[in-house]
């Protein structure tokens, strides 16, 4: 397990720019903490600019990342108070993409709540509602829009050197699943994940969007902060099943939109009952805790979605539910939440 002082022992070798002495002896390092694969240092300057801010910043990121064992580095370097405000910290690099209005993560924290299920058929959805939608998968780990989406064949590059999106069901699509070699495991650290994101935002010729939707893994890592990092986000959707065990991790995806002020858009609640052929409702999960939760947190509920045969079947061979049903109960249940984002988030 890695410790504080051997993350404290990397960052002596990180020289003040123009200096012999390291940031360390200077006693620049404030904090220095470290749990599960993650170490967050934060390093407060008494002079500078943010030049050298983001030049101290990248040699300790560097330094600390060079450590086996850690999956997630995050380096706050703050400037004194006095400071001319500059952009610069975490979130420096932001930059938006031209032609993309909106860009929405979707999120849950916690892995099996139907994210990703909630994703395609979400992005069908607004697109049956004519708005021009793109679909990214950010999960690097475990891509599932090939499959749910029904595409299979590797995304070709323009003149520009741009990859194109794949198109399905009305929707652009770009997924690392479209470039990896069939089943073949994606084995990467933290940087890798970084620079992937980046280039799928960057490197692709998405077009001109109303809005760009981000299906994010589960979790709070790497994937997660590198999407901040790389734009910023119109909003974000969390999507939960109703028991508190489900909510109770999706919490802190909640809080880790509101660390970035990312604002919430609304909360799905997947999976809420089931009917049996009987015409009995079973609540399998409980029932109410996403529309509870969202009061709560005074945010958009966006609607419930039971559990249908149809939807997983959808997923599985490539049709999402709402596209091949869309005036079934599950179709519609879909086209509901749709509507309410549309009118809630995508006004002019």
């Amino acid at each position: 397990m890695v410790t504080e002082a051997e993350i404290r022992s990397k960052l002596q070798s990180v020289k003040y720019p123009g200096y012999s002495r390291d940031i360390v002896s200077f006693g620049l390092v404030k904090t220095i903490s470290v749990a599960q694969g993650a170490a967050t240092v934060t390093i407060q300057l008494t002079s500078g600019t943010p030049e050298t801010a983001q030049q101290i910043k990248g040699g300790a990121e560097q330094a600390v990342r060079s450590i086996p064992g850690l999956d997630t580095v995050f380096v706050e370097v703050r400037l004194p108070a006095n400071t001319p405000a500059t952009p610069q910290g975490a979130f420096a690099g932001q930059s938006r993409v031209a032609g993309l209005k909106k860009i929405v993560a979707v999120a849950s924290g916690k892995g099996g709540v139907g994210k990703s299920t909630t994703s395609v058929n979400l992005a069908c959805a607004l697109s049956k509602l004519g708005l021009k939608v793109g679909l990214l998968d950010c999960d690097i780990y475990g891509p599932s829009i090939p499959l749910m989406m029904g595409v299979r064949h590797k995304p070709t590059v323009n003149e520009k050197e741009l990859l194109v999106p794949l198109q399905s069901h009305g929707v652009s699509l770009m997924s690392i699943g479209f470039i990896v070699e069939g089943d073949a495991p994606v084995i990467w650290r933290g940087p890798m994940i970084t620079k992937t994101i980046q280039q799928f935002f960057h490197s692709v010729a998405w077009g001109d969007l109303d809005v760009l939707l981000v299906d994010l893994p589960p979790g709070t890592g790497d994937a997660q902060l590198s999407l901040c990092q790389t734009v910023p986000l119109d909003g974000g959707i969390i999507v939960t099943t109703p028991q508190e065990a489900s909510l109770g991790v999706v919490r802190k995806g909640i809080g880790m939109f509101e660390k970035v002020n990312v604002p919430l858009l609304g909360l799905v609640e997947n999976m809420s009952y089931f009917t049996a052929p009987g015409g009995e409702r079973i609540e399998i999960f409980g029932h109410g805790g996403g529309r509870l939760e969202a009061a709560r947190l005074r945010i958009p509920f966006l609607g419930e979605v039971p559990l249908f045969v149809e939807i997983r079947e959808g997923g599985d061979r490539g049709v999402p539910v709402v596209v091949s049903s869309p005036e079934s109960p599950a179709g519609s249940a879909f086209l509901n939440i749709a509507r309410t984002f549309k009118e809630q988030s995508l006004k002019e």
